[in-house]
């Protein structure tokens, strides 16, 4: 059992390299078989398609998410702080090889017709947004906007920043988000 949870992951992680790279559409199985060095069976003996493997994919990238976020921003307690981690964090997110979110990307390319993969990135979304609306809660902000409304203002500017980044392949968008935050927040 331990070498086909090992067999998943390597087959996931060359899935995840080449969706990240080349994206969706332009990856085919029999490339994916070939950089995990697997058999045709190995492949589908753990997923039924390549929609399955998107979808593990996909799941696999926001556990990762969060994941790499608690520990980047691990010992911070104050909501404050935390938020301008988050800043932080997707700054970093960006360096050296960021080729932009890969639940935009993805949805960019295949659309929302596989309500699957909409699912999965609606969530990853949506938690983003709770999260931020969370820390919001506990920090004192100018009143010039319900909380709710900021929360969803912000994670639409951290978005718009990623995606002007990852075009521009400056940073500068994100920081303005920062500089944003910094003068509202009290």
């Amino acid at each position: 059992m331990q070498n086909k949870i090992k067999l998943r992951d390597r087959i996931i992680g060359v899935a995840s390299d080449l969706f990240h790279r080349q994206g969706y559409n332009q990856t085919g199985v029999n490339q994916i078989i070939a950089e995990a060095d697997i058999a045709y069976a190995s492949l589908y003996n753990n997923f039924s398609s390549k929609n399955d493997l998107l979808i593990a994919y996909l799941e696999k990238q926001s556990v990762d998410f969060f994941d790499r976020f608690d520990s980047f921003s691990k010992g911070i307690s104050k909501p404050k702080e935390k938020l301008f981690k988050l800043i932080d964090y997707r700054v970093e997110l960006q360096k050296p090889d960021f080729l932009g979110c890969p639940f935009t990307k993805i949805i960019a390319e295949i659309g929302t017709a596989d309500s699957k993969v909409h699912r999965i990135v609606e969530q990853h979304k949506d938690k983003q947004r709770k999260h931020l609306y969370e820390l919001l809660m506990q920090i004192e902000c100018t009143d010039l906007l319900d909380k709710r409304v900021l929360s969803d203002s912000l994670f639409l500017m951290i978005e718009g920043a990623t995606v002007n980044s990852t075009v521009s392949r400056n940073f500068a968008p994100i920081e303005n988000v920062r500089n944003f935050l910094m003068k509202i927040i009290i």
